[in-house]
């Protein structure tokens, strides 16, 4: 299946024979609107187009008009962009981003794959001519390849950033922000919901006021969230299968809601603290005091999902007597508040009651 996209502002040409309505580069012109350039590579991650699209595209100014116009571009015009299960047509190529404001790189779902050097130098060229441009997810292994991210901080989906880190070391990769904004000219985000994080302030750059906070409200998402804020990790605390500290591992896992020295682990490993916390570091990659810690809020994180037992509960099921200690330690692991978690990510919400 091959999907024509149309922008949802541009000048639609004559009819062409036996063809698809023809649509003219949308280019920017003195007083118009900011022209937006979302760039479709093979391999593009549909959501990942979609959501700067969507916000750019649904803007409005005061008086109803478009806040931007918003074309969808690929590496020539016409040409069809593998989106895995559907094909696209863009109908604008690269010389379209060579006019853009602001220029938006999708993720793909293959960010090793091979990328055709003239979309990196359209991207090179753009950010020397001063665009503004914005990743979402694995995007940003398209600005890195361009050498757009040389020196700067970035970030990208957790699943992503160890690769990212180890392909582009120039780039300094943060795993654990939301979006990452270089002085307004070089953004990432960790992912296409944090993407609308870095389209929301682009929309706030729209004359007339106002059109940030529309955005938001259609997107159903808030005005402005903080870029530090950690991403979501689903992770569990290591356990490397076949080593000997597994059996340890599990048994901490057992005990977490009891206060345990490193004297007492040692006692359970059979091992000297010293050896404990050499081998502990060869197979975990951290001391027992700093996994344990981990593993406690990791399980505060599943009970919160899965319960509806106030905070206080929680924290004594994880071993934190005081629950003031456990909410600062969470919200510094997490870089959210115990309930503020637990209304993002409830898996079911609790039973109404009765009146």
């Amino acid at each position: 299946m091959t999907l024509e996209l149309s922008e949802w502002t541009g000048r639609r040409g004559p009819e062409p024979a036996g063809g698809l309505p023809r649509i003219e580069p949308v280019v920017p012109e003195p007083g118009g609107q900011p022209l937006v350039a979302v760039l479709a590579v093979d391999g593009v991650v549909p959501f990942d187009l979609a959501v700067p699209v969507e916000v750019f595209g649904r803007a409005r100014l005061a008086d109803g008009r478009p806040a931007y116009r918003v074309a969808v571009c690929a590496a020539r015009p016409g040409a069809d962009v593998d989106a895995g299960t559907f094909t696209l047509r863009a109908r604008h190529g690269l010389e379209t981003l060579a006019e853009a404001d602001t220029v938006v790189v999708p993720g793909t779902g293959d960010p090793a794959a091979p990328l055709d050097p003239a979309v990196l130098d359209a991207l090179r060229a753009a950010a020397r001519r001063g665009s503004r441009v914005a990743s979402v997810c694995s995007g940003a292994f398209l600005l890195a390849a361009a050498g757009l991210l040389d020196g700067l901080r970035a970030t990208t989906h957790w699943l992503g950033t160890a690769e990212l880190a180890a392909r582009h070391p120039a780039v300094d990769v943060d795993p654990d922000v939301l979006f990452v904004d270089n002085d307004g000219r070089i953004l990432t985000s960790a992912g296409a919901a944090a993407g609308l994080d870095v389209g929301l302030p682009g929309a706030r750059a729209a004359p007339g006021g106002g059109v940030a906070a529309d955005a938001a409200r259609l997107s159903v998402m808030p005005l402005e969230r903080a870029g530090g804020q950690a991403q979501f990790i689903a992770h569990e605390p290591p356990t490397p299968g076949g080593v000997s500290l597994e059996p340890l591992l599990r048994w901490l896992a057992d005990n977490l809601r009891t206060e345990l020295t490193l004297d007492d682990i040692a006692r359970q490993a059979a091992l000297s603290t010293r050896t404990l916390s050499r081998r502990f570091r060869e197979q975990t990659g951290t001391t027992p005091a700093q996994w344990l810690a981990v593993a406690r809020l990791r399980r505060a994180q599943q009970l919160l999902e899965s319960t509806d037992c106030p905070v206080e509960w929680v924290a004594s099921q994880v071993g934190f007597a005081s629950p003031s200690t456990f909410r600062d330690r969470f919200r510094r692991l997490v870089g959210t508040s115990p309930q503020s978690y637990r209304r993002a990510f409830r898996a079911t919400p609790p039973p109404a009651r009765a009146a």
